[in-house]
């Protein structure tokens, strides 16, 4: 496991319970009250310091290297996967993963943004950022989801769109503002769940859903910190003042009515238990589409037009 700065009295006290344990285990030694007391103080400490994170380590949280990525979550949250590759136009990014899947037999469109674990596996998904071809991988399937009626299902998980000459000569921009125009218009069911980071437009592309939910460590900003602190302050050491600026985590993006709802996460974050975390997302994945199913198709267009149109209107 691996800890961020602010879990160090964390990883003290569980370092303790370890050795203890060994220490038990081959000296046959009782040290059950000593173990309970250290666990019940992990328990405590845990808690105090998760309840008052800071903007910048719940950023720290949604870029934690442990985190699921959208990968973990096809092979432990849904009963089937069939992967479909290419934009039938370039290239197929693999950045972006889409297929179909089925969740107590519910067919259903997936679309993911994976970053990679091992520097090899980084460099092929490009660290999360998606080139043009995948936003139109991203597209295709969303047609063909809206020619057969399948709900579509969006795992967010990207820093940003990349930036590269080579995605912006194959028309980067393009890419990302005709998946926006077209999601509004498309006539099934869209969920989208931000699992880890939500950056710029690259979120944006896959993000315009009737349902917007966020992993209570999650974020989802216009820029991400450090850039928008590259043009502000013209350097990148700034990012945590503008991590709190940016309003980019759950809660805040969930009081600006852009998320609709927050699935709290377990104790430590995602990545400390994983198969919980796949469990609530399924669950909250499949009340959601079943909801939106009910609703009659013109009344959802309607809704999801109103929604985005509504975004970003303020009262004084």
């Amino acid at each position: 496991m691996m800890y961020l700065e602010f879990e160090k009295p964390i990883v003290e006290l569980e370092t303790k319970i370890a050795e203890l344990r060994a220490l038990s285990d081959h000296k046959s030694m009782n040290l059950k009250e000593e173990l309970a007391r250290l666990e019940k103080k992990v328990e405590t400490v845990t808690n105090d310091i998760f309840s008052k994170l800071t903007v910048w380590e719940r950023t720290q949280l949604s870029r934690h290297p442990q985190r699921p990525y959208t990968i973990d979550y096809i092979e432990n949250a849904f009963d089937e996967f069939e992967e479909l590759h290419g934009d039938r136009n370039y290239a197929d990014d693999s950045s972006m993963i889409c297929g179909i899947i089925k969740i107590d037999q519910i067919p259903m469109m997936l679309i993911g943004q994976q970053k990679g674990r091992s520097t090899k596996e980084k460099v092929q998904r490009n660290f999360g950022m998606c080139r043009p071809e995948g936003y139109r991988k991203a597209l295709r399937v969303m047609r063909i989801a809206d020619r057969y009626h399948l709900p579509i299902v969006t795992l967010i998980d990207t820093p940003g769109a990349y930036p590269g000459v080579g995605a912006e000569e194959r028309g980067q921009a393009e890419a990302i503002a005709k998946n926006i125009m077209v999601m509004n218009e498309l006539r099934t069911p869209i969920v989208s769940v931000v699992i880890g980071e939500g950056g710029s437009g690259g979120a944006l592309a896959i993000g315009v859903a009737d349902h917007l939910m966020m992993l209570e460590y999650s974020i989802y900003s216009v820029i991400s910190p450090e850039s928008c602190a590259a043009i502000l302050w013209r350097s990148s050491d700034k990012a945590q003042d503008a991590a709190k600026s940016l309003k980019l985590v759950a809660p805040e993006v969930r009081n600006l009515q852009i998320a609709d709802q927050i699935i709290e996460e377990p104790k430590g974050g995602a990545h400390r238990d994983p198969k919980e975390t796949f469990a609530r997302v399924r669950r909250e994945i499949k009340k959601n589409v079943l909801e939106l199913q009910k609703k009659p198709l013109q009344e959802l267009l309607n809704a999801r037009y109103k929604k985005y149109r509504s975004m970003g209107t303020f009262t004084l």
